[in-house]
């Protein structure tokens, strides 16, 4: 892949590192860097399953960058590797590497969203510093990887009746993410299977993974009347 990914301008680096940074702290600190028509669209994964009966909800962070509009790239990198190119400030330096998390595979869909009513940006600020206390608090001294993931997944993958029953997980996404600014009126959407949370900073989004279990068996061919 290109070594460098030109942007719109030294302000749109900044932005893009900003973001980059926040995604290395969350999740498993990959971003995905997908551009096109002057426009470079990051994504984060806050919180993912692990597996095929993993119950925890897939939640994304989205924000979106004006880039060169001749830029067109669809990839994943490490979050913590990106950095301004030291020959071009207007222009984000790749690390050697892509990843290939199994969330960059999972696309929300680009129309047929409908309005699916709002939340005040104030209540996410609030349940996110619920959430981290509860976090913490679970937390076991020396906690190994597992069992910390299992926590975060157990409190962030919740339902909270204060954010119209979605996964408390969207509220660490725009706390952590830096997409709360203050006093906001937050719009929720809906299409198949996701539901998008837009700030004026950024996006987060979260898609439940398909119900467990056997579908109604559907009887077939000729039936005697």
């Amino acid at each position: 892949m290109s070594e460098r990914l030109l942007l719109a301008d030294r302000d749109a680096v900044a932005d893009a590192l900003t973001f980059a940074g926040r995604a290395a702290r969350l999740g498993d600190g990959a971003v995905r860097l997908r551009s096109s028509a002057g426009t470079l669209t990051m994504w984060a994964a806050v919180l993912a399953p692990r597996g095929l009966f993993d119950s925890t909800p897939t939640i994304l962070g989205m924000r979106a960058i004006r880039a060169d509009p001749e830029l067109e790239c669809d990839f994943v990198v490490d979050a913590a590797a990106l950095a301004v190119d030291a020959a071009d400030d207007r222009a984000l330096a790749l690390p050697a590497t892509a990843l290939a998390p199994a969330w960059a595979g999972i696309s929300p869909p680009q129309g047929g969203w409908e309005p699916g009513g709002e939340i005040a940006a104030s209540d996410l600020a609030s349940r996110a510093q619920w959430g981290m206390a509860a976090v913490a608090n679970k937390l076991p001294a020396d906690a190994g990887e597992d069992v910390v993931r299992v926590i975060r997944s157990d409190v962030w993958g919740a339902p909270a009746e204060e954010l119209a029953d979605l996964p408390l997980g969207v509220a660490f996404a725009a706390f952590g993410l830096g997409f709360i600014g203050g006093e906001e009126t937050v719009r929720v959407f809906t299409a198949p299977s996701w539901t998008r949370l837009s700030l004026r900073r950024g996006h987060v989004l979260v898609r439940r993974p398909p119900r467990e279990g056997l579908t109604a068996v559907r009887a077939t061919g000729r039936t005697d009347a």
